[in-house]
């Protein structure tokens, strides 16, 4: 006999609690769960411009909310991949596409054929073979098909938007389906003495509201896991020591709307710039051992590409996660559960994982601790591959005499870092890890990027002739120019999108 959880309560609205009451709306309707929304109206979100991943499709298809109207309702753009600005040297660049590169030949994979070609000569970049990375350049968009005839079809696309709009959108469908938005602060936790749940939320008017799940969405505070339960934060400073940032919007200045997010290295971090359709996003995320507050704000104003729209928003953080993401009745998702900083755009994809984790391990009422700990082994691991992700960004700067940069670049890495690193380094080849977000292309791109090329490729691409491989090559080129013909201004795309 099953005992069904009857309340799910989600404590903190933003973007992270909307998600997790719409999804859990739609996920979960068969089941009739009341679902509440407690979101106090004084204490404000981070609702800087957003940046997300493709996996953010998935669950828009799965709340049934079409990609269009969140364009129309956000503002929103197309994003291809991200754009690293003087990350090994001042002046270069490099792109991390959302999607394949090349075609393999013979059996063997395409990027072994590409370092052979380089090996005799052939200047030809990596990004000449992405068809994500030219559309991104040429401010081009384009639908990926829906059976791609081979590897050059494999892409995809995410989206920026207003954070604070997005949630707006997730609220009012939320809200149709049922869920109950309770406008009000909290002003204590109750907690159950003989199991030490979370039974109940004392609001400020007095009233109490019970549940029997509970999500916290609280943010930074942490709530219900850090505040009333406890749990402890694991600290990753030492492997990324960025712990606070500045956002300012700015208006456009005209130029063409690249569809991808810029990421620049500046002396103490880095630099965000999200094109939106009504202004552009920009922060800078810094390390304080090497950079204050008032010079952090200053720098970014000085990089503003247009006339600045409100004030500097400014955000302390510390990169980990809690020691448990779901204890007991509670579990945190989003910035209550932990943070990365946002070079990689996973904060929304993290909510996403979560919210669809907790649907797979959906308990009863009377919760079984054993769910709880596959989630957490799960949450962390996926924690543990982004963090691993990003600070491969770092570690292979050539900033030579900067101090931060300096830093990064003697920092040890995790020890399943360094195997994946030795693996490539020796012979080209990916180690692919249990929950990792990122796939081999993703990886690959950073290594050519940065220059971390292997010591030789595979020999197994010796056996292609050199003429037939120059042929290979070029095919894939010339495939890529043809598709691009098809493509659309994005700006134009957007316009037409916007105009329903």
């Amino acid at each position: 006999m099953s005992d069904p959880l009857r309340s799910i309560v989600i404590v903190g609205g933003g973007t992270a609690g909307w998600m997790a009451a719409t999804y859990l709306a739609r996920r979960l309707s068969h089941l009739r769960p009341d679902i509440t929304v407690i979101e106090s109206p004084a204490i404000g979100t981070v609702g800087v411009g957003e940046a997300t991943v493709p996996a953010i499709r998935d669950f828009l298809a799965a709340v049934e909310l079409g990609e269009p109207e969140v364009l129309r309702e956000t503002e929103g753009t197309i994003k291809y991949g991200i754009r690293f600005v003087d990350w090994q040297t001042k002046g270069h660049a490099f792109f991390h596409p959302f999607g394949l590169y090349g075609v393999p030949a013979g059996g063997v994979p395409f990027h072994h054929h590409w370092l052979r070609a380089r090996a005799v000569g052939d200047a030809t970049p990596l990004d000449a073979y992405c068809l994500a990375t030219q559309l991104a350049d040429h401010g081009l968009f384009l639908a990926p098909p829906d059976r791609p005839e081979n590897d050059l079809g494999h892409f995809n696309f995410a989206l920026h938007f207003d954070a604070v709009r997005f949630a707006h959108l997730l609220s009012r469908l939320a809200i149709a389906n049922g869920v109950r938005h309770v406008p009000a602060r909290i002003d204590a936790v109750i907690r159950d003495p003989q199991s030490g749940d979370v039974s109940g939320v004392r609001l400020e008017s007095g009233a109490v509201v019970h549940g029997d799940l509970w999500i916290d969405c609280s943010g930074f505070r942490s709530l219900l896991l850090g505040e009333a339960m406890g749990v402890p934060y694991r600290d990753w400073r030492e492997w990324l020591p960025c712990d606070r940032a500045v956002a300012m919007p700015c208006a456009p200045a005209g130029a063409t709307m690249h569809p991808r997010t810029t990421a620049t290295a500046l002396p103490a971090g880095w630099q965000w710039h999200i094109p939106l359709r009504h202004r552009i996003g920009n922060g800078y995320v810094y390390c304080s051992d090497h950079v204050s507050d008032d010079e952090a704000e200053q720098t970014l104003r000085d990089r503003l590409e247009g006339a600045p729209l409100g004030n500097a928003n400014r955000l302390r953080f510390t990169p980990g996660h809690r020691a448990e993401v779901w204890h007991r009745n509670v579990v945190g998702v989003g910035l209550a559960s932990g943070f990365l900083e946002p070079l990689e755009s996973t904060s929304i994809s993290l909510v996403q994982s979560g919210l669809q984790r907790l649907v797979q391990l959906w308990p009863q009422r009377d919760i079984d601790p054993r769910l709880a700990a596959v989630y957490n082994r799960q949450s962390v691991l996926e924690f543990e591959r982004i963090r691993d992700f990003l600070l491969i960004h770092y570690m292979f700067n050539r900033r030579i005499g900067e101090p931060f940069w300096d830093r990064m670049r003697a920092i040890e890495p995790p020890d399943h870092l360094r195997m994946k690193l030795d693996s490539w380094r020796a012979c080209g080849e990916f180690v692919r890890y249990e929950w990792e977000s990122f796939q081999d292309p993703s990886w690959l791109s950073l290594y050519a990027g940065l220059n971390q090329l292997p010591a030789h490729h595979s020999m197994l691409a010796d056996a292609y002739p050199m003429p037939a491989l120059s042929g290979h090559l070029a095919s894939i080129r010339a495939s890529i120019a043809r598709v691009l013909a098809h493509g659309e201004r994005h700006d134009r795309f957007l316009a037409r999108v916007a105009a329903g």
